[in-house]
């Protein structure tokens, strides 16, 4: 049985790891997967066909637990204990909830102190006691006690008392004063583990097609002075078609994998004559998954030819491989008629591929199907995805009609030295 130390507002944990609000769903499944041998029986919960309307869930089925993630920036927005029987629970060190220690109001009352009234929900049948950044909600006995518990309306609901002797059924743990209304706070200091993040991504492009990327990034860096406590930095950085490794390295720093190609599956479809003509050397990837980019660069010139950006939406092939990429691209829609008209429009992360296709059009060629298996198991158990092309992007389309991926690809700008040299004259 796991014993826990509850942080109001903060966090669910021991010494040896622990689940702080604004923690990304990533860093959770990795503690979850580091003590798989303890923490057992792991249900991942989400909706397939609408992922973002509910909150995406870890559900902790031996514990008793449930972490909650809000469905758009997949950080940590509620922790649920929803059956203490499961698990020990301590507050400042001291329990309050344990086999032989059974969490009434009268327990809860001495570890936390006094708070306002309780409030019932009839519906329910549930009083919910609230401090800051913590809930619990107590289970009454049977249905015959609800009316006597109702407020007196007279003296308003500073009159509500919740029952003696009466057992917490839930407790929540989440930022600010109103449970309803919480949302998931920033990426906490102690979550970066010397990693950089994206903020967001913005699709730098002219009239044609993308030219690069403006990465916002968030790092967990020191002030100035030896003993000045960190602090989370953002820092810009522009990446663009053409640049080197060099170059790469230099604004985005080393990525957490190179990938070599050992084959490109997708040669069939180019109209190059020599397609068939094997290659000497093989394109690489740098995979950054904390950004959710992928940078390939081309195998002789070593120059960036394609940016690959993840929405890492569940139900999909590489879920939990990247980091949502929080992206957006900019379009200028040109209208038909007399005068002629330019609209701006923005697709993002979130854009589903009928609201792109009202906006780019209909794409001349049909599909790409694309099916992912590992070596291993050539099985896929989310199903195939497709590919449609329009100005130079490539849309991976799940089958609930979200975007799994976009490819950036364009004609290369003039490497640094080409620059400068251009500069000089």
């Amino acid at each position: 049985m796991l014993d826990l130390e509850v942080v109001p507002e903060r966090s669910l944990g021991n010494e040896q790891w622990e689940f702080a609000l604004g923690m990304p769903l990533a860093q959770a499944i990795s503690i979850l997967q580091k003590h798989c041998r303890i923490i057992k029986n792991v249900q991942v919960l989400y909706s397939e066909q609408t992922p973002l309307s509910h909150d995406l869930i870890l559900n902790l089925t031996q514990d008793g637990i449930k972490l909650l993630f809000d469905a758009c920036n997949q950080r940590l927005k509620v922790i649920e204990v929803y059956d203490l029987s499961k698990v020990k629970l301590k507050y400042c060190g001291v329990h309050f909830n344990t086999q032989a220690i059974a969490p009434t109001i009268e327990q809860i009352d001495q570890s936390f102190g006094a708070t306002h009234p309780g409030v019932y929900n009839a519906a329910e049948q549930l009083f919910h006691l609230n401090f800051r950044g913590l809930s619990f909600s107590f289970q009454l006995d049977s249905w015959n006690e609800a009316p006597k518990y109702e407020p007196n309306f007279a003296h308003g609901l500073a009159s509500l008392q919740i029952p003696h002797g009466a057992t917490v059924k839930r407790m929540y743990i989440y930022a600010g004063n109103n449970l309803q209304d919480t949302k998931a706070p920033v990426m906490p200091l102690a979550c970066f583990l010397g990693n950089v993040y994206a903020e967001c991504v913005d699709v730098l492009r002219d009239g044609v097609g993308p030219l690069g990327l403006r990465l916002r990034l968030l790092t967990a860096g020191c002030g100035p002075g030896v003993m000045a406590d960190a602090k989370v930095r953002a820092v810009e950085r522009n990446i663009y078609f053409g640049d080197s490794c060099q170059d790469v390295l230099s604004a985005l720093g080393s990525p957490h994998k190179v990938f070599y190609k050992s084959e490109d599956k997708m040669k069939i479809h180019s109209p190059s004559p020599h397609k068939q003509v094997p290659s000497k050397c093989n394109d690489y990837f740098f995979n950054y998954f904390t950004l959710g980019v992928d940078l390939l660069f081309d195998s002789s010139t070593h120059l960036v030819k394609k940016f690959v950006l993840h929405t890492n939406f569940p139900g999909h092939y590489n879920f939990n491989i990247y980091h949502r990429c929080d992206f957006k691209i900019p379009l200028v829609i040109k209208k038909e008629g007399a005068a002629a008209q330019r609209e701006d429009c923005t697709l993002t992360t979130y854009s589903k591929w009928d609201q792109i296709q009202e906006l780019l059009g209909h794409p001349m060629e049909k599909p790409v199907v694309l099916h992912r298996s590992s070596s291993a198991n050539n099985t896929n158990p989310f199903g195939s995805t497709f590919c449609f092309g329009l100005q130079r992007m490539i849309f991976e389309v799940m089958q609930n009609n979200h975007i799994a991926s976009v490819t950036l690809y364009g004609a290369p700008r003039p490497s640094s030295r080409a620059r400068a040299e251009a500069i000089g004259h």
